[in-house]
């Protein structure tokens, strides 16, 4: 089970959240194959899936398969207790290390896979965005997608945080300013905005942050 941010849901190993939402993956939300970790039919099934992901007969550049192969690695790997058993029950081919990497995929959050569906997080970059720790791969991810980071960018900057760098100091070494963020407002509050912060002697953003911070202590 893992916790979403911001959320006292659980979502359980293998489930189609992302992929079963027509809002993200239309039609194709209807074909959401969910994997049970407890159901050995289903853990067989996902062998199968992890097979044909890691031998390249199925995903190739199609980002739900490849969420699809992820959720299939993490049911597998649950079901069967080990990366090491859930490689040998994918059969030939099927390493321990790929297993892991997709699992992990898997395990991001929620709204970091919605962004892999929808096809804004390429699958590969998602691998390094989960080899962070879990509380910088938020600011990874968001960052990915303000900067447009290659995946290249987001796996020099994952190495780094990997071997001690901070987060933001990563970030920062690529040119990236942590937290950026281009937005568009209404003509009005755009006005407003400006307004207050002039009176106030205090930067745009600073008023923002403030506002943000009041609407979501209120959820």
């Amino acid at each position: 089970m893992t916790t979403e941010y911001g959320s006292d849901r659980d979502t359980p190993v293998g489930t189609p959240v992302v992929r079963a939402d027509p809002e993200i993956t239309g039609e194709r939300a209807a074909d959401a194959v969910d994997f049970d970790p407890d159901d050995p039919d289903s853990v067989a099934e996902a062998a199968e899936v992890v097979h044909d992901f890691a031998t390249g007969a199925v995903g190739g550049n199609d980002h739900v398969l490849m969420l699809r192969g992820a959720a299939a690695c993490a049911a597998l790997v649950r079901g069967r207790g080990s990366y090491k058993a859930a490689a040998e029950a994918a059969g030939d081919g099927v390493t321990v290390s790929f297993i892991r990497k997709w699992a992990r995929v898997h395990d991001l959050p929620q709204s970091i896979r919605r962004h892999v569906a929808r096809g804004h997080i390429a699958p590969t970059a998602a691998k390094h965005i989960a080899r962070v720790p879990a509380e910088d791969r938020y600011l990874l991810a968001w960052a990915s997608l303000d900067a447009e980071l290659t995946v290249r960018d987001i796996r020099s900057i994952a190495s780094a945080i990997n071997d001690g760098a901070d987060t933001e100091t990563a970030l920062r070494d690529h040119d990236i300013t942590p937290g950026e963020l281009t937005v568009t407002l209404p003509t009005e509050e755009y006005i407003q905005l400006r307004h207050r912060a002039s009176m106030d002697n205090r930067p745009p953003g600073d008023i923002v942050a403030d506002a943000l911070a009041a609407y979501f202590a209120d959820e």
